[in-house]
């Protein structure tokens, strides 16, 4: 994308709240003026609060104005630009200040990445900036935006933008940063629900490593049932086989040998577990592990 003088703002079609925005950003090779005037343009966080983008390299200007800066909040920590004519890039996390009937209940915040390097680190956004004169505290940001790109006059490029939703926190109504274990337990048999759906279609070995995997974010006594069947069978049909045969099998072995130790690790399964003992007598004896 170009920004080209007068043709006003790009922005997102979509509102976001908290989130996190990777962008790339460029200027042509040569580029005419000096300070604010050369290569200005900015990203505009959910609420309006810019950072800074500028061609800076071996162009100084006030502090909280420079590229990767919090606008007319925080200057960068580092000038981290490539020369013109490279990409640069940034990625942002940004939190919102939260203000609730004149309460500050969150001041919000902002990290950047410039090519890498970090400028900003949880920068306190102290009301959001603005040119020589910051906004109050208390201004109430909205609970979701656009995120918009400026147009400043002169001509910037934009490719490979991405942005992601970030999860809200207890003062916006989401759960508290320490998380409980109900919410942890909740969490993993959620994921444990999905990657056993994920198995449906599924059949023989393949099924049974999924299954398997399930079980270990959610240690569901019904699952391990199959579970139990699946492994116990596979491995049943392993005795049958010549060393040559089993030869062809030391892949897929290995990997159920490697899930059924994970799950005796932490206590999962019975140390004492028949299947995981013969996997393990296999191995010996085709010589696949040391004794």
């Amino acid at each position: 994308m170009l920004g080209v003088g007068g043709a006003g703002y790009i922005e997102t079609q979509a509102q976001f709240s908290d989130c996190q925005l990777h962008i790339e950003w460029s200027h042509a090779k040569q580029l005419p003026g000096a300070g604010q005037g050369r290569g200005n343009s900015g990203v505009f966080l959910p609420g309006g609060i810019e950072v800074q983008v500028l061609d800076n390299y071996n162009n100084p200007t006030y502090p909280d104005g420079t590229a990767g800066a919090v606008y007319g909040v925080m200057p960068p920590a580092a000038n981290a630009l490539r020369a013109p004519g490279q990409w640069q890039s940034y990625d942002i996390i940004y939190r919102r200040p939260i203000v609730k009937d004149g309460v500050v209940l969150d001041e919000g915040s902002m990290t950047v990445l410039v090519n890498g390097v970090v400028v900003q680190d949880s920068t306190a956004l102290d009301g959001g900036g603005g040119w020589r004169k910051r906004k109050a505290v208390t201004t109430v940001y909205p609970e979701q935006d656009r995120i918009r790109l400026q147009d400043h006059g002169n001509p910037v490029r934009y490719r490979n933008v991405w942005v992601r939703s970030l999860r809200p926190r207890p003062a916006d109504g989401g759960m508290d940063g320490r998380i409980s274990a109900e919410a942890t337990t909740a969490k993993r048999a959620e994921i444990a629900a999905e990657v056993r759906a994920s198995a449906a279609d599924l059949q023989g070995f393949d099924r049974m490593m999924r299954l398997l995997e399930a079980y270990m974010y959610d240690n569901d006594p019904a699952a391990w049932s199959e579970c139990d069947a699946l492994v116990t069978a596979y491995v049943a049909g392993l005795q049958n086989l010549s060393s040559d045969g089993l030869e062809k099998q030391r892949h897929p072995v290995t990997q159920l040998r490697n899930a059924l130790t994970f799950l005796q690790r932490f206590s999962m399964m019975p140390k004492d577990y028949a299947a995981a003992t013969e996997l393990k007598d296999i191995s010996m004896t085709q010589g696949w592990s040391k004794k």
